[in-house]
């Protein structure tokens, strides 16, 4: 199994903030593309393409960046979304039927982008566990442990997970979508923190519609415990050739945005009341 992510910057809490970006990997077993009806270029368009290269400026502040691609294991579904019909015995715990393993995005995807079916064949159940194993519940461990450090250090820790997204349709669609899935992962005011930042980069900012957070947000948000969890989605059409998969012109602004973003949240986010009510806090 390839080595799950990587972690740059300081891991110690001495940051409130925690950066993550679990879609950008690249990296495909040989097992797994033998396995796979298609080719290297229709798994990747699964991918968000160059987010980690985004975050490269930040710094000291901590980034997880996932090495394996989507297509292989999707760190932002739950445990338990997983098709059976994928498999070709019953698995070993109950999977949930979400809307997302219907379409195919389960943790374990059925298809890549365009709905193309991934596999030849119906795999062992063995399978599944074995990537939960090695990927997913290490990612996730490691920003739980991120996340407790930095509120032990500062009474409260921010996560951002970083994704890209298709242009959203209709007239002059968000250019940035911010997913707190309804305000259950992130208080308002560090919502409108994070709004406001990248408005004055010059860009249409929504909220939720239509990404309001998967797993990663729902996982580890709890305001009510002083941890706050945004999900950013950048249009892709401001950085990357899609085709490609190389920077454009506007690469650098949007990673400059990333950058000062976390530079804004070490600055100001305490000011923000962003820790747990004083009787949590006590226990």
């Amino acid at each position: 199994m390839l080595p799950g992510f990587s972690v740059s910057g300081d891991s110690d809490g001495r940051w409130p903030v925690v950066m993550a970006s679990p879609h950008s990997g690249r990296d495909y077993p040989p097992a797994f593309l033998a396995a796979s009806r298609l080719s290297m270029a229709q798994l990747r368009r699964a991918e968000d393409p160059l987010v980690d290269a985004l975050l490269e400026g930040i710094g000291d502040v901590p980034v997880l960046t996932a090495r394996h691609g989507r297509a292989f294991l999707d760190l932002n579904r739950a445990e338990d979304e997983l098709d059976p019909a994928m498999y070709d015995a019953p698995l070993p715990i109950t999977a949930r039927q979400t809307e997302r393993v219907g379409a195919g995005l389960g943790v374990v995807p059925r298809v890549a982008a365009q709905g193309l079916d991934i596999y030849r064949r119906r795999m062992p159940p063995g399978e599944a566990e074995a990537r939960l194993a090695a990927l997913h519940r290490p990612w996730h461990a490691r920003i739980a442990e991120l996340l407790a450090r930095a509120r032990a250090r500062h009474g409260f820790a921010i996560l951002i997970d970083c994704h890209s997204m298709p242009q959203p349709s209709g007239v002059l669609p968000p250019q940035i979508v911010l997913g707190d899935r309804y305000g259950g992962s992130a208080s308002p005011a560090l919502m409108s923190m994070i709004e406001g930042h990248f408005q004055a980069a010059g860009w249409r900012v929504g909220r939720n519609i239509p990404y309001a957070g998967g797993h990663t947000t729902a996982f580890h948000g709890a305001p009510g415990a002083g941890i706050h969890a945004v999900q950013v989605e950048i249009d892709r059409g401001l950085y990357v050739d899609t085709g490609r998969m190389t920077p454009t012109a506007g690469f650098a602004a949007v990673a400059s945005a990333m950058t000062g973003l976390a530079a804004l949240l070490v600055a100001e986010a305490a000011s923000l009341g962003l820790e747990p009510p004083l009787q949590e806090a006590a226990e």
